[in-house]
C-alpha cells in the first residue's frame, strides 16, 4: 500500500527546509559526500556505491541519503542530529518518516535538486531503489529523465502567467517560479497535487494548484508560457500492463499528445509559447513528419519539433516494462511485452518517435512557421536559451520577406566555425561544413556560393551586396546567387548560426 503524501504544516515545513539547508543536504553536498563515482551510480539507480560511501560516514547528510534516497532504516538519534530543529517527532508529524524500533524509515523520497543556479528539494514517492518492489499505479515520480529534459529545453523569458500542465510533484513549476509572476499547476492525480503543494511550501513558493484532467481546469484561460510533461507513454489498453498515473494518459496510441497539440493554441496568449515532450507512432509507409503535420493542420500555430530518438516496438516495450520495476524473464514482463507488441501490430506501427515540441501562437496575422527536424546527437545543455532565440529567429523570418532578409547585414555567431575536407594532394576541398558549437550543434554542408557568403558575414555588407559581389567574382547569374543566399540564410539563421547586425 502506498504511504500517504506528506502534509503541509507551515511551521514544520519551514523547520525542515532550514535543517536541510544547514545540514548541507544539497546536490553539491551529496556529491561531495558520495564522490563522483557513487553519485553517478545513484543517478543510474544503482545503490551499492552510495551505501558503501554512507555506511562508514557519521555526517548528517549520509543519514539523510540512507533514509530518504536508499530507503534504509536509520537510527533515530542520527535522524535527530540531521534534522535538529524539526526533530524526529516533527518528521513523523509531517508524514515523512515512521518509527521502526529504535530506527525510523522514510515514507517518501526527499532529495536535493539543483538547476538554473537554484537549490531546491523535491519530495515524491519512494522508488524501486528504496522499496525493492515494482511501482504502484498511483506512484508519484520525482525528478526523472523526462522532467529533466523538459526543464532543459524550456525557454525562460520573463512572463506574467505560466501553466505547468500535469505537474506531478511540481518539478517544472519550481523552474517557472524564477521567471513567472503567476504559476498555475494542474494534475488529475490528487496524490500528485498533495506532493506539489508540499514541494511548493518546502521551497518557499506559491502556486495556484488545480485538480482536473489535462486542460479542463484552465478552461477559457490563456497563458504566456505552458510547459507540459504529459503522460505520453503509449500503453496497451488490454489490461495486461499496469496504468501508471505519471506516464499513461488512458487513451489509445499517441492520442494524448495529439490532442494537446491541437488544443493548446486556445490557451496561449498572442506570442505565447508551449513546450512539451511527446511520443508519436509511425506506421509502415509513413514518416514521423507526416504524423506531426497532421496534428498541426488547422491549428494556426507555429511549430518547431525536434525528434531526439526513435525506437522499434520491441525496444519501446522493453523500455517501459522495465520502467515500472519489472525484469526480463519473469511472467509479468513477458505478458506485458507481448501486450505491447500486439498493440503496435494492431495499428501497423513500425517505429515510435520521442521528441520536444515547441508551439507558438503567432502575434501577427501571418502563415505559421513549421520546422520538424531530426537531431539524435548531443545538443547544448541547457537548450532553453537556444530555444528562446530560435523561436524569435523563426518568428522574424516568418514575418519578413526575401527583400527584407537581403537588406540585413548578417554576421556569424561566435560559436560558428568552418571545416574543410580535401583528398590529399588536391588543391580544392571536397566538403565544406559550417559547424555550430552550441544550440543544436548543426553541421551545414556549403556550396561554393554559400561558403563565399559565410566568409564575408562580418556584419559590414548586407546580404544583397554580398550576393552581388559573389556573383561578379564567380561570374554567376545575380538572381541565382541571391536565391541561393536567401535559402541559406533562412536555413541557418533560424538556428542562430547567422545573426542580424
Amino acid at each position: 500500500m502506498t504511504a500517504n503524501p506528506p502534509r503541509v504544516d507551515a511551521d514544520l515545513v519551514a523547520r525542515l527546509g532550514d535543517d536541510l539547508r544547514t545540514t548541507g543536504f544539497t546536490v553539491g553536498g551529496v556529491t561531495d559526500l558520495l564522490g563522483p563515482m557513487a553519485a553517478a551510480a545513484l543517478d543510474r539507480d544503482q545503490a551499492l556505491p552510495a551505501q558503501r560511501a554512507t555506511d562508514s560516514s557519521g555526517h548528517p547528510v549520509a543519514a539523510l541519503v540512507r533514509l530518504f534516497t536508499l530507503g534504509d532504516p536509520v537510527d533515530a538519534t542520527e535522524v535527530a542530529a540531521a534534522l535538529p530543529t524539526l526533530g524526529v517527532a516533527g518528521a513523523v508529524d509531517l508524514g515523512l518518516v515512521e518509527p521502526e524500533g529504535d530506527a525510523v524509515v522514510a515514507r517518501c523520497d526527499v532529495r536535493p535538486y539543483a538547476a538554473d543556479g537554484a537549490d531546491w528539494w523535491v519530495a515524491s514517492d519512494l522508488g524501486e531503489l528504496a522499496t525493492g518492489r515494482p511501482l504502484l499505479p498511483d506512484h508519484v515520480l520525482g525528478v526523472g529523465g523526462a522532467s529533466a529534459t523538459l526543464a532543459s529545453w524550456t525557454p525562460r523569458p520573463r512572463v506574467r502567467r505560466a501553466l505547468d500542465l500535469g505537474t506531478g510533484c511540481g518539478v517544472q513549476a519550481l523552474h517557472l517560479g524564477a521567471h513567472a509572476d503567476e504559476v498555475v499547476v494542474t494534475d488529475l492525480s490528487e496524490r500528485a497535487l498533495a506532493f506539489a503543494r508540499f514541494n511548493a511550501a518546502l521551497n518557499g513558493l506559491s502556486w495556484d494548484v488545480r485538480s482536473g484532467s489535462m486542460l479542463d481546469p484552465v478552461a477559457g484561460e490563456r497563458f504566456d508560457l505552458v510547459v507540459c510533461n504529459p503522460p505520453f507513454v503509449i500503453t496497451p489498453r488490454s489490461g495486461a500492463v499496469p496504468l501508471f498515473g505519471y506516464r499513461d494518459g488512458g487513451v489509445s496510441g499517441d492520442d494524448v499528445v495529439a490532442d494537446l497539440v491541437r488544443r493548446l493554441g486556445g490557451h496561449l496568449e498572442p506570442g505565447g509559447v508551449a513546450q512539451l515532450l511527446g511520443n508519436w507512432e509511425v506506421a509502415h509507409g509513413t514518416t514521423w513528419t507526416e504524423r506531426l503535420e497532421g496534428w498541426l493542420e488547422g491549428t494556426g500555430l507555429d511549430a518547431w519539433v525536434v525528434q531526439r530518438e526513435t525506437q522499434d516496438p520491441a525496444e519501446y516495450a522493453e523500455t517501459w516494462t522495465r520502467d515500472g520495476g519489472h525484469h526480463p524473464g519473469t511472467a509479468d514482463f513477458n505478458a506485458m511485452y507481448t501486450a505491447w507488441l500486439d498493440d503496435f501490430a494492431a495499428r501497423d506501427v513500425e517505429a515510435i518517435g520521442f521528441g520536444v515540441v515547441t508551439l507558438q501562437r503567432p502575434a501577427t496575422d501571418r502563415e505559421p512557421f513549421r520546422d520538424l527536424v531530426d537531431v539524435p546527437g548531443p545538443v547544448e545543455q541547457p537548450m532553453g536559451p537556444a530555444v528562446l532565440a530560435g523561436v524569435a529567429a523563426r518568428t522574424w523570418l516568418a514575418e519578413h520577406d526575401d527583400d527584407a532578409l537581403l537588406d540585413v547585414a548578417w554576421h556569424r555567431a561566435d560559436d560558428v566555425t568552418e571545416e574543410r575536407h580535401a583528398v590529399p594532394g588536391e588543391a580544392d576541398p571536397r566538403v565544406i561544413l559550417l559547424r555550430q558549437g552550441g544550440g543544436l550543434r548543426r553541421q551545414v554542408p556549403m556550396t561554393t556560393v554559400t561558403a563565399a557568403f559565410a566568409s564575408v558575414c562580418d556584419g559590414d555588407l548586407t546580404a544583397r551586396a554580398a550576393a552581388a559581389a559573389i556573383a561578379g567574382l564567380l561570374d554567376l547569374d545575380d538572381a541565382r546567387v541571391r536565391a541561393e543566399v536567401v535559402a541559406f540564410v533562412r536555413d541557418v539563421a533560424a538556428d542562430g548560426l547567422l545573426l542580424p547586425r
